[in-house]
């Protein structure tokens, strides 16, 4: 196949490769190509990289870069950054988590304090009375603690195996009750708080609509992904926030050779196992490049319509609510026990003990919105200053990321249980537009997240907002469908699909991201060992393509 077409911005031409998306696995696969020699073509149809690992000024005049989309790294090797060159860093969090709650009457908390062992074993021994869950709790992250060392330098070699992984993993009372069975028989046994119970489990439900019990294992392959990161398991801030990263991989790609180009939409591929043409629109023209390969960071369901195929079945929806905030200062806690600098530098757990997970689950899953929905929230400036400008860090300004779970796609659809009653509180604000289930779907989940917030709180988040220079509060909101319309995510899902086990049986597939076509591959959060920020897949399939 030959390619054609001309034209300002988009030029005619043959590549190597062509990678279509400019998200953070794209341009690491841009990089890697670059740099053995090949001549490297990216489109992006945002105006800018980054896909969903982006800092933005999201609020009209304030002088803060949130993370708008993903917010925390955990998987992306230090292997790839030094091979790369990256100018970029991580810091890790003092706190791991806070967890309020109410016992005989009283606000309380779980506090897990990663650099004071000590201070942990207190708020365990005040939570439960005893010592025995900090004692099962630290046997529990020891052992996978000893998995994330043993499978995590795996994720950029060739694909083990599953006989193979299970002889790295080497612990097999471990491999039996991660790998075999469903995580919550595992949770259930090692735990007896259901406080606590709830903490371990919220690893298996990010981003993932499913529950303890599931018998398809979806949990497992979540909660796998969440403590095997680094080798540690530990989610590290971004220095600069999240764009700091994606913008140092576009540098790094250009620097090496590869072209970059955005506003450009792939609108199909064709391909005959060796050759391959893609067609994008890049304003109000149509251009078709030549390549030997193209390597996709878009979703599965994506490439197969780009293809003209068939998609193997339904999107594997989204199950999130995104909110972002700017407060003018930390709100005070109902448990005076903790300082709010302290409860929000980790992850402040929201209604997610193991029942209300549970219960939140059920309420989705029928269809309804859960009338106290869980959620995760951090502070990324108590960690990360520098992404406020000068003069809101010296008032005492923080920012807020607030993620809430068991808040499927179906129910911002028109019609969807996000409309229904149930949810209490008052929705602070939302996203811009209609699209996506509309205004009043969105306003009715944030509601639903909003409310068991204020009730750990000693005042109401909203009295601790900032407003744009607009008068507007600081806060917007997105569910699963915004991300579909604004990234392209089908479903709103942010792993592209349900995520898989780290191991494969295909010996054609050497690295995880073969498609049906030979000449093109998964390089995005869809291919085998993908989800995250982690440029794993960005990585593996650069490898596939150079034969490595």
């Amino acid at each position: 196949m030959a390619g054609g077409g001309s034209g300002s911005g988009g030029g005619s031409g043959r590549y190597d490769v062509v990678i279509v998306g400019g998200g953070h696995n794209g341009l690491v696969a841009a990089g890697y190509k670059a740099r053995a020699g090949r001549r490297v073509l990216l489109l992006e149809r945002l105006e800018r990289t980054g896909g969903a690992a982006v800092s933005t000024q999201v609020f009209h005049g304030a002088q803060a870069r949130l993370s708008q989309y993903s917010y925390l790294v955990s998987l992306l090797p230090r292997k790839i950054v030094d091979e790369l060159g990256l100018r970029f860093a991580v810091r890790r969090r003092r706190i791991s988590s806070y967890t309020p709650t109410v016992r005989d009457g009283r606000p309380t908390g779980l506090l897990v304090d990663s650099s004071d062992p000590a201070r942990t074993a207190e708020s365990f021994r005040e939570l439960t009375g005893s010592d025995k869950e900090f004692a099962a709790w630290q046997e529990f992250y020891a052992r996978t603690g000893a998995i994330a060392e043993r499978v995590f330098p795996s994720l950029t070699e060739p694909l083990p195996s599953r006989t193979q992984l299970r002889r790295r993993v080497a612990d097999e009372a471990a491999w039996e009750a991660l790998f075999e069975r469903p995580i919550g028989e595992l949770v259930e046994r090692t735990f007896s708080d259901d406080l606590v119970r709830g903490v371990v489990l919220t690893d298996a439900l990010i981003g993932t609509f499913t529950h303890a019990h599931d018998p398809s294992l979806r949990q497992n392959r979540c909660f796998l992904y969440h403590v095997i990161g680094g080798g540690t398991g530990d989610w590290d801030v971004p220095i600069g926030g999240m764009g700091a990263l994606t913008d140092a991989l576009a540098d790094a790609a250009r620097a090496a050779g590869a072209e970059l180009r955005t506003g450009c939409e792939v609108t199909a591929i064709a391909t005959d196992g060796t050759d391959a043409e893609v067609t994008y629109r890049v304003q109000d023209r149509e251009v078709v490049v030549g390549a030997r390969q193209v390597l996709c960071n878009a979703a599965p369901q994506t490439l197969s319509r780009l293809l003209g195929e068939q998609p193997a079945g339904p999107a594997a929806e989204g199950s999130q609510l995104k909110v972002n905030m700017l407060l003018r200062r930390l709100p005070r806690l109902r448990d005076r026990t903790v300082d709010p600098r302290d409860a929000f530098a980790g992850t402040f757990h929201v209604a997610e003990s193991y029942e209300e997970l549970a219960r939140a689950y059920r309420s989705a899953e029928a269809g309804r919105l859960p009338a106290a929905a869980p959620s995760e929230i951090y502070c990324h400036s108590l960690t990360d200053p520098s992404i406020l400008g000068p003069e809101l860090a010296a008032q005492g300004y923080q920012t807020l990321t607030l993620f809430g779970l068991h808040l499927p796609a179906r129910l911002f659809a028109p019609g969807g249980g996000a409309s229904g009653g149930g949810a209490h509180g008052t929705a602070h604000g939302t996203a811009g537009g209609t699209a996506g289930g509309g205004d009043a779907l969105r306003a009715a989940a944030l509601a639903a997240v909003m409310g068991p917030l204020d009730a750990v709180l000693d005042e109401p988040l909203a009295d601790c907002l900032a407003t744009d220079d607009l008068g507007r509060p600081c806060i917007e909101a997105m569910s699963p469908l915004d991300l579909e319309r604004e990234l392209g995510l089908p479903g709103g899902n942010i792993f592209h699909r349900d995520l898989a086990f780290p191991y494969g049986e295909d010996p054609d597939d050497r690295w995880g991201v073969a498609t049906a076509h030979p000449n093109i591959l998964l390089c995005g959060a869809g291919a085998i060992r993908g989800g995250g920020v982690s440029g794993i897949p960005g990585h593996n399939a650069a490898m596939a393509a150079l034969g490595r």
